[in-house]
């Protein structure tokens, strides 16, 4: 199996960061070079069938736990801080249950450990609308893509994944076949068995509907070291709608 695709930014206390559905390790390039003037080496880590790391068929959260424990092994990591979001955070919630020697700490940006429901469909349709053999530059994606999702944030955000893949031909990155066949995977909830005690943080969004108040004592049962903190000003993309306090928050949990 191909080794996953990352950025190493800095040196020191490794900390490694999983972006969210449909997103990418650049997503994540500021907060990693603010991490490393801390004093931290941050590993920013594109997932299987996104960014630049590999394509497959085999695609849930186990295989997923599996490529991230690969990567520490071949890294030579040890004592690993982890960061997830969305996603990303169901990734490194499965891998500080069934690795929890390997994870120091543990930071869970705006997803709970709960069972939900596909809701991407819509975003597949648009994806799968867009015919390459005629758009020919990004702006031209953009336009086609407004047709059906008038969100400008998200459009941009799915954009930053279109590449030329040769001189006057775009596509994506992720693996939008897979992914879009593969939908129901990415809601699937923590076993009841699973279970990681080393310190831990959610971090959730203000306005993002993702973690509830009720979703608080099951996070509980899961980590048995948990803080659940709320970033002000915010919704699903809480590091990118309010960088400033997620970052602020994130270091000072990892300087504890």
């Amino acid at each position: 199996m191909s080794p996953l695709h990352s950025q190493i930014l800095g040196q020191g206390q490794p900390l490694l960061v999983l972006h969210g559905f449909l997103g990418m390790s650049d997503n994540w390039k500021s907060h990693g070079l603010q991490w490393a003037k801390e004093g931290f080496e941050v590993h920013l880590i594109d997932q299987r069938n996104h960014g630049r790391s590999f394509h497959s068929e085999e695609f849930d959260y186990r295989v997923m736990s599996r490529d991230l424990n690969e990567y520490i092994q071949q890294q030579e990591l040890k004592n690993v801080y982890l960061l997830g979001h969305s996603m990303g955070g169901k990734t490194v919630m499965n891998y500080a249950c069934d690795f929890a020697g390997q994870v120091t700490k543990l930071l869970v940006a705006d997803i709970a450990p709960k069972y939900y429901p596909a809701h991407h469909g819509y975003i597949f349709d648009a994806l799968n609308s867009l015919d390459f053999s005629k758009i020919s530059s990004r702006g031209e994606a953009d336009k086609a893509l407004a047709k059906h999702l008038s969100d400008w944030g998200m459009r941009q955000f799915l954009l930053k994944n279109l590449y030329w893949i040769e001189p006057g031909k775009l596509a994506f990155r992720f693996n939008l076949e897979v992914l879009g066949n593969r939908l129901e995977e990415i809601g699937e909830p923590l076993s009841s068995q699973q279970q990681y005690d080393g310190p831990t943080l959610f971090l959730r969004g203000d306005r993002s509907e993702y973690i509830v108040e009720a979703d608080l004592s099951l996070i509980q049962q899961h980590f048995s070291e948990v803080e659940i903190k709320t970033i002000a000003n915010a919704g699903h993309w809480l590091h990118a709608e309010n960088p400033k306090d997620f970052f602020k928050t994130s270091l000072t949990f990892f300087k504890e």
